[in-house]
């Protein structure tokens, strides 16, 4: 498994779970405490998997990356409206939602062209 390079790796670590497939993306991905963590044993606190292959030719196999950055966007509103609210949650809940955004635009943009979910362009 090939190890991902996070920029908060003091506790925790990504790993990469299969080959790149489809369009050249990998689409299992490992989260685990790092073997340098003595707070706790090393272990796996869990694992996504992304669709593989376009929905119209292979069902729905997989979450999107729509959802982790769905589920990003929740945890920072939440620290914002909590004691932990700060300028630096804000400028990173303004990009993810930027984001989510462009992958929506894309979507849509797929959907009018009638290709959503298929091998093409």
């Amino acid at each position: 498994m090939r190890k991902l390079k996070t920029g908060m790796h003091r506790f925790t670590e990504v790993h990469v779970g299969d080959e790149p497939g489809p369009g050249g993306a990998n689409h299992e991905y490992y989260i685990s405490r790092t073997e340098d963590s003595d707070i706790v044993p090393v272990g796996e606190f869990g694992n996504v998997k992304f669709q593989k292959g376009p929905v119209a030719e292979e069902g729905v196999n997989g979450g999107f990356m729509e959802d982790l950055l769905v589920i990003v966007v929740d945890r920072l509103e939440g620290f914002q409206a909590g004691d932990f609210a700060c300028r630096e949650n804000a400028l990173a809940l303004t990009k993810i939602q930027e984001a989510l955004h462009w992958l929506n635009h894309r979507t849509a943009d797929r959907i009018e062209r009638n290709v959503e979910g298929k091998s093409v362009q």
